[in-house]
């Protein structure tokens, strides 16, 4: 049986979190982030709603790219974006779970932190929680 981490994200930028779970996926960990929502974008909050707005309009609404509403599915992009666009980056992708809150399932399990993530990091205090550019894409 593979080893599995339990990542809480609140107040952890969502990059490297994402770079984080990409590279414990690629080594066959498999990687449980809890309170996604709770996660932050680093930048002007007006930038940050704009570049994602902008990524939700472009296209056709028959063809791609998709851009989905809601914290797990934003997280899960930016876990895709980090991985080879081969087998062994799908396989990866399928060991990354991100939930919003703490399932049932999870909550008996301690979940770690990562400290060079944190929100303390950040030189300056211009950031954004996922879940209020999720709220702004209209999504719950």
């Amino acid at each position: 049986m593979t080893e599995t981490h339990v990542i809480d994200a609140k107040d952890t930028i969502m990059g490297r979190l994402a770079s984080y779970s990409a590279k414990q996926a690629l080594l066959g960990m498999h990687v449980d982030v809890v309170n996604i929502e709770h996660a932050i974008i680093t930048g002007n909050a007006r930038k940050t709603y704009a570049d994602y707005k902008q990524s939700a309009e472009r296209g056709e609404p028959t063809h791609g790219p998709f851009i989905h509403k809601s914290a797990r599915e934003l997280f899960k992009r930016a876990v895709k974006r980090m991985l080879p666009t081969n087998q062994r980056g799908r396989e990866a992708l399928e060991r990354v779970k991100a939930y919003k809150g703490v399932p049932a399932a999870l909550k008996e399990k301690t979940a770690m932190t990562l400290e060079n993530a944190n929100v303390s990091k950040v030189p300056n205090t211009k950031y954004v929680r996922v879940q209020q550019v999720t709220k702004y894409l209209g999504g719950k």
